[in-house]
């Protein structure tokens, strides 16, 4: 059971099909620290939160301005519907597990996110995800914003590009949070 003075959830972030690709060739090797700390959450009560990037039939939550998502619309991908949006199977959401869908980067963006932490009253967040750059760095952003007490996996958050990974976990993320391995997480909850 959780005995903490904060409640805490745990965010999985993006971890779809269409993108968990970008973790390489040994996809189930990948998603190890990632299975390792939804297994702990779920084993200390704490809740757990997928959150993907999907989009309506049509894209109307997609601006041409929009330099990331507008090439999206472009190629017909990444509805909420297609196999592309949809939980990878190694970590999928267990009974009433909420999956969030997203319409930006940051997992507040067009969201039901804030709603569900306020009414579970969770103010602190555990941030796993792909990529480190893109999804956890704007969840982050946004989160301390908001006045949430922000916990890190870094061995549970992915970018293509390692420099920019390190740069984050050793540099910018300690500013607004604190930066842990799944297994340093873990042995805080016992």
């Amino acid at each position: 059971m959780q005995n903490q003075e904060h409640k805490t959830a745990l965010l999985i972030m993006d971890l779809q099909n269409g993108i968990v690709q970008h973790l390489g060739d040994n996809l189930e090797e990948a998603l190890v620290p990632y299975e390792k700390a939804i297994k702990a959450a779920r084993e200390h009560s704490i809740p757990v939160i997928f959150v993907r990037v999907g989009f309506s039939k049509g894209y109307p939550e997609i601006s041409p301005n929009n330099k990331a998502f507008s090439a999206i619309s472009n190629y017909g991908a990444m509805t909420v519907n297609d196999e592309a949006t949809q939980i990878h199977k190694l970590v999928q959401p267990e009974g009433n597990e909420p999956v969030v869908t997203k319409y930006r980067v940051s997992a507040f963006a067009g969201s039901n996110l804030e709603m569900i932490l306020r009414a579970q009253q969770i103010d602190t967040l555990v941030l796993s995800g792909i990529s480190t750059g893109g999804v956890v760095l704007s969840t982050l952003r946004e989160a301390a914003d908001k006045d949430f007490k922000i916990n890190v996996l870094a061995d549970a958050c992915f970018d293509r590009d390692q420099e920019v990974h390190k740069v984050l976990m050793e540099k910018i993320f300690p500013r607004q949070a604190d930066v842990l391995t799944v297994d340093t997480w873990i042995d805080t909850l016992n």
